[in-house]
């Protein structure tokens, strides 16, 4: 039986979570600042029970936490080098080819 490295399990994790384009766009907003759900859904222009859901899974993927602030619940990046591995990521897939998709986008589910 073939074992994964621990290091394996973490960038298909961050793969699958990147594989949904809400997900990307949380993830590219939360790059910006944190923020609270409901700013979040209206920002993106998706319900508040469609981000919720991906928002369940990026939190269960760890790329995002949530700090309790008040009654209110606000969600970051759980490390602020997410941030800057969005930025090297995106500028690299765009330097390489714009004009490609990917077969699989329709079929990629949550982390």
């Amino acid at each position: 039986m073939l074992t994964v490295a621990p290091e394996i399990e973490v960038l298909a994790r961050f793969g699958r979570a990147l594989a949904d384009p809400i997900r990307c766009r949380i993830l590219l907003s939360l790059r910006e600042a944190a923020a609270y759900p409901a700013d979040l859904a209206d920002a993106l222009g998706v319900s508040r029970t469609r981000l919720s859901n991906h928002l369940a899974c990026l939190r269960d993927c760890g790329l995002v936490i949530t700090v309790p602030d008040g009654r209110r619940t606000r969600y970051e990046l759980a490390d602020a080098r997410l941030g800057h591995a969005l930025d090297d990521l995106r500028t690299a897939v765009v330097a390489v080819e714009t004009d490609r998709s990917c077969p699989d986008a329709d079929t990629a589910g949550c982390c």
